[in-house]
């Protein structure tokens, strides 16, 4: 059995980032759980750059971004426990793991954090009709085995999905020399970040087909074909509307899960609409002591969002085991309405509240100029506006709490809708 002061369970950007700002605010007994071999979690293959841009304020790519905090880690007391497996987290807070070197461990920490990333859907996730053969692949697979293990995982590529790491291994299957033929979506628009479009697909002249999807997948062994249909406002394919593709290689991108087994192991509440921990104004969960950040709370589409939110978890758990628990009271409930798909925090507690608070979500659909509106009961008592929003792209406001206070009802709702002409 160990003890300890906090106990992190992932040593990804999100995990790394709450370590360092735990020890910064006063904790000296830090425990990093992580079942891969080294840090640095899925940023040790994302070789491209683009990374660090908001926080370190110039651009890096994955593993130079993961090797600042890494770094910074080599000059603390902060115990990292590599190639660990946690097999269940109870309601005291006790983590049960277990590794090569030490077999089955019992971990109990005064505080844990929850930094498990997300994983990516399959196909048998989504379904896909065809014959079950080889070369389909998740993008993130993908990834893994050309930047990492040094395998090329085809020669004419098919990716279905336009999530980010979708269109970056459409760039980088590029470059290996693949051929790119297409990146299929669903949906009427991307669901990965503009740039990535711009520097992914249009600089290398791969098409970008919207509103379709693969109907059928055909080979005998090793993929041969895909057929792609263009979908209706119903998303159901439209006949007569199919195109073949004749391929080896078919990558999936089409969307993340956050890890959070775990986390329902525990009893945490979840919220459906993220599918991660619903968490207080200082990333608390529904277990006081137990705190969760990063991809495991909401999907994220730039790091350094995760490490400005790791860091507050950090900081708040290192405040929980000092002492310094977080105040109750009222309690102001975060819900969202037309047009946002979730907001995090979910929660807010007005006695623990800095002169402002942060809130994430994100938007169903694109707009142009539009406004973001924050409603108590009928009264609007904030509004935003904006040139531009996609569902590919987290959006941010700042609530004062004075505005907060004045409220007379425990619920906020936020909604997005057009500018008014």
């Amino acid at each position: 059995m160990k003890q300890c002061e906090l106990a992190i369970i992932g040593g990804g950007p999100a995990g790394l980032a709450a370590a360092c700002a735990a020890y910064d605010a006063g904790l000296r007994d830090i425990l990093i759980l992580e079942r891969d071999r080294v840090l640095g979690g899925i940023l040790n293959q994302c070789i491209h750059n683009g990374f660090g841009l908001h926080h370190f304020k110039e651009e890096l790519t994955g593993p130079e971004y993961a090797g600042r905090f890494i770094k910074m880690l080599q000059d603390t007391s902060v115990t990292v426990m590599s190639d660990t497996m946690v097999l269940d987290i109870a309601q005291d807070k006790t983590i049960h793991a277990v590794n090569m070197k030490d077999g089955y461990v019992e971990i109990r920490p005064q505080a844990v954090i929850l930094a498990m990333g997300c994983r990516e859907r399959t196909r048998g996730a989504i379904s896909i009709p065809g014959t079950r053969c080889s070369g389909i692949l998740t993008a993130g697979a993908a990834q893994r085995y050309v930047n990492i293990e040094g395998w090329m995982v085809g020669k004419r590529i098919v990716i279905l999905g336009s999530g980010d790491i979708g269109l970056i291994m459409a760039r980088r299957m590029t470059l290996e020399g693949a051929k790119v033929l297409a990146c299929v979506e669903l949906m009427p628009y991307s669901s990965g970040l503009n740039r990535n479009i711009v520097q992914c697909l249009q600089d290398f002249d791969i098409p970008l087909y919207l509103s379709h999807t693969i109907t059928d997948i055909q080979g005998n062994g090793r993929l041969e074909r895909v057929v792609v249909s263009k979908v209706g406002a119903d998303r159901k394919p439209i006949p007569g509307t199919e195109m073949i593709f004749d391929c080896d290689t078919l990558l999936l991108s089409v969307g993340l899960i956050p890890e959070n087994e775990l986390t329902k192991n525990a009893g945490i509440e979840m919220d459906r609409r993220t599918n991660g921990a619903v968490v207080f104004e200082n990333m608390e969960t529904s277990i006081p002591g137990v705190f969760a950040c990063g991809n495991v709370v909401h999907v994220h589409d730039l790091v350094d969002f995760v490490t400005e939110e790791s860091e507050k978890a950090g900081r708040s758990a290192a405040a929980y085991v000092l002492g310094k628990s977080a105040a109750k009271g009222r309690v102001l409930t975060l819900k969202n309405g037309s047009c946002v798909t979730y907001t995090v925090p979910q929660n807010l507690r007005m006695e623990n509240l800095d002169k402002t608070t942060e809130v994430s979500f994100r938007v169903n659909r694109s707009f142009s100029d539009s406004r973001i509106l924050v409603k108590a009961g009928e009264q609007i008592i904030a509004q935003f506006k904006r040139s531009h929003m996609a569902p590919g792209e987290m959006e941010h406001i700042s609530l004062p709490k004075m505005l907060l206070e004045r409220t007379e009802t425990d619920e906020l709702v936020i909604s997005c809708e057009e500018a008014e002409v």
